[in-house]
């Protein structure tokens, strides 16, 4: 089949998200139902990729893996938020929009933006006539992706158990993958993304590695504006004055898995430089007073050593 608007479906993806994600703001903003916007931004990758590849109809074999590893990907993330929204009743994020219209369209501007952009390894490898055979590339993206998706389904498993056990009410999740870092979910979904991108590598040429501007886009957001930061800030809040949550923050590392005993005995100058511990997901840490400070570095010592 021939092209649609632009030889690299850029006007088609865009048109498209636009309109389904404006579809589901006009559901939110007239109904004050927000329980659909997770799984209207997760389809909405679905739809690109399906949509892309369909259009081109190459249907050529590296074209069909990445579509199909965005759909797996859209489809388990899509129905997991949905069911856990139903689950727990409304979703916090919009609790300061629901009246507030011009923060709502933001939202939702900004929901489209993320998916046109984290998608556009995709958009382009489907949209090219390029059919390369399988390469290191191809089977290094797809483990990537493999263990990307793996992580992050096991974390939001684990810490969906985790809050639904009446035990752990008031709880922050140590468990499983949250014991070796913060925040395991986005781990996986980062490194699968960044995996969908190196798979794409051997169709690119020249202007077409500005796809790399997708795996980029989603790190930066998740590590600096809607994922850890925001996340890190209510915890804070929420256990900053618990003893066993500050030594919990202080030897498990953000985002890159690591032994407690080996991430609470690096020093912060390294830990901020290479594991992205950057100051600001303490900025509502609660100070150290004397009396915590001398009975808590003792426990985080005891807590090193039985880790």
């Amino acid at each position: 089949m021939g092209t649609v608007i632009d030889s690299h479906f850029l006007a088609l993806t865009a048109i498209v998200t636009v309109g389904y994600q404006l579809f589901f703001f006009i559901i939110t903003a007239l109904l004050k139902f927000d329980k659909v916007t997770d799984f209207a931004g997760s389809t909405n990758f679905i739809i690109i990729a399906v949509l892309t590849l369909v259009t081109k109809g190459s249907w050529h074999f590296r074209q069909v893996v990445l579509t199909l590893l965005v759909v797996i990907w859209g489809l388990r993330l899509g129905l997991f938020l949905l069911m856990r929204i139903l689950q727990w009743g409304e979703d916090r994020r919009f609790d300061e929009m629901r009246s507030n219209l011009g923060k709502l369209a933001f939202f939702w501007i900004f929901q489209a933006v993320w998916v046109w952009t984290v998608s556009l390894p995709v958009t382009v490898v489907n949209a090219s006539d390029r059919d390369p055979s399988i390469q290191a590339e191809d089977i290094i993206g797809w483990i990537l992706w493999s263990v990307g998706i793996s992580v992050e389904a096991t974390a939001d498993q684990q810490k969906l158990s985790f809050k639904n056990s009446p035990e752990n009410r008031g709880k922050w999740c140590n468990i499983g993958l949250w014991k070796y870092t913060r925040h395991p979910n986005y781990f996986g979904e980062i490194l699968l993304w960044w995996g969908i991108f190196v798979a794409s590598a051997p169709v690119l040429e020249g202007a077409e590695w500005l796809v790399i501007l997708g795996p980029i886009f989603l790190t930066l957001l998740l590590l600096f504006v809607s994922g850890i930061p925001l996340l890190e800030e209510s915890a804070d809040k929420k256990f900053g004055n618990v003893n066993a949550y500050r030594i919990y923050k202080k030897t498990t590392s953000p985002l890159i898995p690591l032994p407690p005993f080996v991430y609470g005995n690096l020093p912060l100058w390294f830990k901020a430089t290479f594991l992205f511990e950057f100051p600001f997901y303490s900025r509502n840490f609660p100070q150290e007073g004397p009396n915590w400070c001398r009975t808590s570095q003792e426990e985080i010592k005891d807590e090193l050593k039985m880790g």
